[in-house]
């Protein structure tokens, strides 16, 4: 059975900062793009960031640039982002996603993802 499951929310203070983990469960992460997203509540959901299958090519949103990074270690099945400088805003559930075939110009678009983790809550609060 394929399985995502996110781990590494909390609460951080602004100006803080979150290490998220997707690890894959049921299959091998090696061929699929994976991707972040964030959910607040009563807003749609975002893409935050994305990597492609081999790590070469990574996305982002403008609103996170320069302080999330995103990496992939696929010996250990596991994809990271890495979240610094946090802002209340980036209070959300944050879901991980994983898909053979999405990235390019529309990452973004949680309908291009097939598979999905149940979230991890990280609230950005003093």
């Amino acid at each position: 059975q394929l399985q995502l499951v996110e781990s590494g929310g909390g609460l951080v203070q602004p100006g803080g900062s979150l290490r998220l983990s997707c690890a894959a469960s049921g299959f091998t992460l090696d061929y699929y793009a994976i991707g972040w997203f964030r959910q607040a509540p009563g807003k749609e959901r975002e893409g935050v960031s994305c990597i492609s299958s081999s790590g070469g090519s990574t996305n982002y949103a403008d609103s996170v640039k320069g302080r999330f990074t995103i990496s992939r270690d696929n010996a250990k099945n596991t994809v990271y982002l890495q979240m610094n400088s946090l802002k209340p805003e980036d209070t959300a559930v944050y879901y991980c996603a994983a898909d053979p075939w999405a990235g390019g110009s529309s990452w973004y678009s949680p309908r291009l993802w097939d598979y999905w983790g149940q979230g991890t809550q990280v609230t950005v609060s003093s």
